[in-house]
């Protein structure tokens, strides 16, 4: 069994968090493993205004989400993953990516510089 099953790795379409995505596919290939690739949304502007720091990217609705996650896919499948995996979450980037980490049990998250 390796070391790593299930990795999860969040993207809001920045140029750090497509590096993450890299970096997430590169380990995945390495221990065979599912990469599942999530991105949050906010449900309206008063959401994410409550919430976001002035220098984030904001993602709004499940559309620019959904766009987020085809070009991490694409990404992640040039670097070898084998095994991809989408995930849309509405609230903030730490609600969604811990719903994901407990939804998929993932041995490991990897996020970009936030």
């Amino acid at each position: 069994m390796s070391a790593y099953s299930t990795i999860v790795v969040g993207t809001d379409g920045s140029k750090s968090s497509m590096l993450a995505v890299e970096r997430a596919a590169k380990i995945a290939a390495a221990f065979d493993a599912t990469l599942v690739i999530g991105c949050a949304y906010y449900e309206t502007k008063e959401d994410a205004s409550k919430t976001l720091r002035q220098d984030s990217v904001t993602v709004l609705g499940t559309d620019p989400a959904q766009e987020n996650l085809d070009k991490a896919t694409e990404h992640a499948r040039a670097m070898g993953a084998p095994s991809i995996q989408t995930a849309i979450r509405p609230g903030t980037p730490v609600e969604a990516l811990m719903s994901i980490v407990n939804e998929t049990n993932a041995d490991l998250l990897i996020v970009g510089n936030r």
